[in-house]
């Protein structure tokens, strides 16, 4: 019997301009896959799920429907039709949800990576992770019905990711400036993912998409050379964050709360409710999180909010 620990943080999609094209990791936190693998072959399937904790019971046990189980099965037939190994054994899989569901931290996406590093390792590293990104993708199709990269692929490799094509995946990698900080507020409510989707225009005026181009060449190219000033002023969103707003309490009051106190720039995380800020330093960012917090507190309906301030994760998912 052999036992490996994964882990992958929380992500951020979206990042404002980049709908479902561009993503980044945050350090913490993440959530916890525990894998552990038996000699025994069970009868019903390779994978089973033993527990799951901190999710209030939501989830789903069942190993086709359950986002980490679900992509160790993508693994493991991935390993017999393409790398000839033909696997004989049970892996028994434990989650530790230590991301709240529905956040728009990229809590399923964490699941999947965690499970994954795990799995690789657990089976001798047969796979690099851009292998891994594919089906982690795939769980994503699982948990909301979409199978978008923006949180799979900076929750499985690390850093900024900017997703050049879907069709094939193409990937491009985009490490931090140094001194980048991001300030992530989770105010404890829920926005389901499906329906945050749901309430996105279909279509788009050019003037619009056209503006929205230019910000996220301009983010990318503020990225790559450390401009924090280009950073600030490229990270609006003309086409999502309008319409998502409405759903997230106070949220014009947050972001203007956390511009006041020097953020570079703020927007919804992902498909929301969480909301980050971007900040040339820790100090600042610690002061922005401490100005969302108050804001969220302080709007009509009171909510309480988590505050995390992180760098950009440059590694990835790993084992513990």
């Amino acid at each position: 019997m052999k036992t490996v620990t994964g882990f992958a943080s929380a992500t951020i999609g979206n990042v404002a301009c980049g709908f479902d094209v561009l993503g980044f990791a945050i350090r913490e936190p993440g959530d916890e896959v525990i894998l552990t693998l038996h000699d025994s072959e069970p009868s019903t399937s390779p994978v089973s799920i033993k527990a799951i904790h901190g999710d209030g019971g939501a989830l789903p046990k069942d190993p086709k429907k359950n986002t980490s189980s679900f992509v160790v099965l993508k693994f493991l037939e991935y390993l017999r039709t393409h790398k000839d190994i033909d696997f004989q054994g049970h892996i028994e899989l434990e989650l530790r949800k230590n991301l709240p569901l529905s956040s728009g931290m990229g809590s399923s996406a964490a699941s999947a990576a965690a499970a994954l590093a795990a799995a690789n390792e657990l089976l001798g590293s047969p796979c690099t992770k851009m292998e891994l990104v594919h089906f982690a993708i795939e769980g994503e199709r699982v948990a909301c019905g979409s199978a978008h990269a923006d949180n799979a692929a900076p929750a499985m490799l690390g850093n900024f990711i900017l997703i050049r094509s879907y069709n094939p995946l193409d990937l491009v990698t985009i490490p931090p400036p140094q001194h980048l900080y991001c300030t992530l507020a989770h105010p404890h409510i829920e926005v389901r993912t499906a329906y945050a989707r749901s309430v996105l225009p279909r279509t788009i005026p050019l003037k619009t998409a056209t503006e929205q181009w230019g910000n996220v060449g301009a983010l990318v190219s503020g990225l790559l050379t450390s401009d924090y000033e280009l950073i600030g002023r490229s990270l609006v969103d003309v086409v999502a964050e309008p319409k998502r707003a409405p759903l997230i309490p106070g949220f014009y009051d947050v972001k203007n709360a956390a511009l006041e106190a020097g953020a570079l720039g703020c927007s919804i995380a992902g498909s929301g409710p969480s909301v980050f800020a971007f900040s040339s330093s820790k100090e600042t960012a610690e002061q922005v999180g401490s100005a969302m917090k108050e804001a969220f507190s302080t709007i009509e309906e009171r909510l309480d909010a988590d505050i995390w301030v992180s760098p950009v994760c440059h590694e990835g998912a790993r084992t513990l």
